[in-house]
């Protein structure tokens, strides 16, 4: 049986995400591992790490067996050799067009999941490119509503909103952004993890979750209208319930997953918990994403010293994503949608 195929970007070139790369190549992971990025970018983290990766071109096959320390490359040269620690606008470029090879690979079946290593966002918008995140970048690659969930053994969190300053984020909390978010957020939990009845409990926006208008009325006006509505569809929905109590263990055994209101509002409770078993995932797409948790730490670039237990925990839920989809009714197996339908949306450059 061909293994799945895992398409895996390096991120910031100048981080440490080709060091996670060839790290990852040196293990047993039942997977055709193919790095999108520059090969000699690879040779020299290899070489950095200490590391004999054997690299070869991918012809887009799928053997049933990969020997640790082999990884096949679909080459996208840098514009300037990296610098470790020294992000380099003008490799920007490179970085999003590995973005645009994974997601269009994906989409026309090239590859069963694209797993992400961390990028460095101020670099790209150095270069004049707005940009705010992968999440953002592949809902727009895909023109999908998507929503981004980090999830532990422990612990799934999915964030009502992203990337904003905490200033935007009462206004960006809609009725029908709020419902979207649910909505997408329900099916993927069916459909990803393979849980039939989801209980997702839902994060009040203000303290205490408004304290019934004492405390802020967003709860009021947006949230609570939204979850009963949402209920009378037939969700299971808790809350809003006051972020400060919801992750005590008599209240996690009541549900299957978070949605927070804001980035930093339950992400510190998943990661302080479980940082190196934390896996970032987008909910919504077309194809399966996962990514590390943490940043390019470029202080630790070049070192050959990054642990690469987050990216070999993402491409583990990638590979039990691609199993459990490939076993549900409405999702297409790798090659099923290959020549079928629209073409794959023109990058925005």
């Amino acid at each position: 049986m061909p293994l799945p195929r895992l398409a895996l970007t390096a991120g910031e070139p100048a981080g440490v995400g080709p060091e996670l790369l060839v790290r990852l190549a040196t293990t047993p992971l039942a997977a055709t591992l193919v790095a999108i990025t520059d090969r000699h970018l690879l040779q020299r983290a290899a070489a950095r790490c200490g590391l004999a990766v054997e690299l070869a071109d991918d012809d887009g096959s799928a053997p049933p067996m990969r020997r640790p320390g082999t990884l096949r490359v679909q080459h996208i040269p840098l514009a300037v050799d990296e610098v470790p620690g020294r992000p380099d606008p003008r490799n920007a470029r490179h970085v999003l067009d590995t973005l645009a090879e994974a997601a269009d690979g994906c989409m026309a079946g090239r590859y069963d999941a694209v797993v992400t290593a961390p990028l460095q966002k101020a670099s790209i918008n150095d270069a004049g490119v707005r940009f705010s995140g992968h999440t953002e970048f592949f809902a727009e690659r895909a023109h999908a509503d998507v929503v981004m969930m980090l999830a532990s053994p422990e612990l799934r969190v999915a964030l009502a909103t992203t990337h904003l300053p905490l200033a935007a984020v009462p206004a960006a909390i809609t009725p029908a952004a709020l419902t979207r978010t649910l909505r997408i957020v329900h099916a993927e939990l069916q459909r990803k993890f393979g849980i039939a009845a989801p209980r997702i409990a839902v994060l009040g926006l203000n303290p205490h979750a408004g304290e019934g208008g004492h405390l802020g009325h967003e709860e009021i006006d947006t949230v609570i209208p939204v979850l009963d509505a949402l209920r009378g569809e037939g969700m299971h929905l808790l809350g809003p319930l006051p972020a400060d109590t919801a992750f005590v263990p008599a209240q996690r055994a009541r549900y299957d997953a978070v949605l927070a209101m804001y980035h930093d509002q339950a992400l510190p409770v998943l990661k302080s918990e479980a940082f190196d078993r934390t896996v970032n995932l987008t909910l919504g797409l077309p194809f399966i994403r996962t990514s590390v948790d943490h940043g390019t730490a470029l202080d630790l670039a070049g070192s050959g010293r990054a642990d690469p237990a987050s990216l070999i925990a993402a491409a583990n839920m990638a590979l039990e994503l691609v199993a459990r989809c490939a076993t549900h009714p409405s999702s297409p197996r790798r090659g099923e949608e290959r020549g079928e339908g629209p073409p794959p949306p023109e990058t925005n450059r």
